[in-house]
């Protein structure tokens, strides 16, 4: 078992640019929106939302929101419109509100299209491991998420680091979203998150799905979105540079994952507590970098 050092140092890494914004070092960014896309109404008001929010706080974001959600529990889960219509309604959010978007994909023929239309492209946990879609992705060019698997050990992204990067990109980011713990349950090890930024890209904490009970309501999944904001508070003392979000205006009423998501009119003091504590955490790390120089 190779097991890095917890609490390495991240290595250098340069910024990303995502459409119309930029990833970098030391500053705060969100990717957020509904779990998967039910209504242009409901996309609207989320990603102008998140924006506003956003903007006032000097946050980096992108919106997000899934075309099909392939990984359903159930057979009869609502999975999104589809490819063709999900990707037209993510084009009119980004040309409306001059926002970057992300999306889902889940095989190697949706590639192409996504990257004609999305900023950003993004590789559920489940397919971490595809050696085929992982390389496909990134020799589009395009910054590519890959969340780590559930089944994975935080040193274990080398290897998909690796896969990546063989094509000549860099625009990479990493995103974890909790470990399986026994059945229905997934726990956060946060030692985890220096242990990926030590291999030089931005790390991510997917907050809602760690806090997800998989297939815990029979035919669906389960969620415990009211400790959302303490570990997104722990992500952000341990260092971590980006958080990634599930948002609804109402997700009592959501068609996908809504016990985890959070209410959009929560995200204002949600994200400026959570900021406060990541900048005073950045601010200390390069303290501590030029303490040692």
């Amino acid at each position: 078992m190779r097991n890095p050092s917890p609490g390495a140092e991240p290595g250098l890494r340069q910024p990303i640019s995502v459409g119309s914004q930029s990833i970098r070092p030391g500053k705060l960014f969100l990717i957020a929106g509904p779990c998967v896309i039910e209504h242009q109404d409901i996309l609207l008001e989320t990603a102008k939302g998140l924006r506003d929010i956003c903007t006032a706080l000097d946050i980096t974001f992108i919106f997000k929101s899934s075309f099909d959600k392939a990984n359903r529990t159930s057979l009869s889960s609502f999975r999104g419109p589809g490819i063709d219509k999900g990707l037209s309604m993510l084009a009119d959010i980004r040309t409306s509100l001059n926002v970057p978007v992300i999306s889902d994909i889940h095989a190697i023929d949706e590639i192409r299209m996504a990257a004609d239309v999305l900023d950003a492209l993004q590789i559920p946990a489940f397919l971490c491991r595809q050696t085929d879609l992982i390389v496909a992705a990134a020799r589009t060019g395009k910054p590519v998420n890959i969340k780590k698997g559930q089944f994975l050990a935080p040193w274990d992204v080398k290897n998909i680091i690796d896969k990546f990067t063989s094509t000549g990109s860099k625009n990479l980011l990493i995103t974890e979203r909790g470990v399986s713990f026994g059945y229905n349950n997934l726990v956060v090890d946060f030692r985890a998150f220096p242990v990926m930024q030590s291999f030089g890209y931005p790390v991510i904490f997917d907050v809602p799905h760690s806090l997800q009970l998989p297939g815990g309501q029979g035919a669906s999944s389960g969620g415990q979105r009211e400790f959302a904001e303490p570990l997104a508070k722990a992500a952000a003392a341990v260092g971590v540079d980006g958080l990634f979000m599930e948002v609804h205006p109402e997700p009592e009423k959501a068609l996908c994952d809504g016990p985890n998501m959070v209410r959009l009119d929560a995200m204002r003091g949600f994200l400026s507590r959570v900021k406060a504590i990541h900048d005073l955490s950045a601010d200390q790390t390069v303290q501590r970098k030029e303490e040692i120089i």
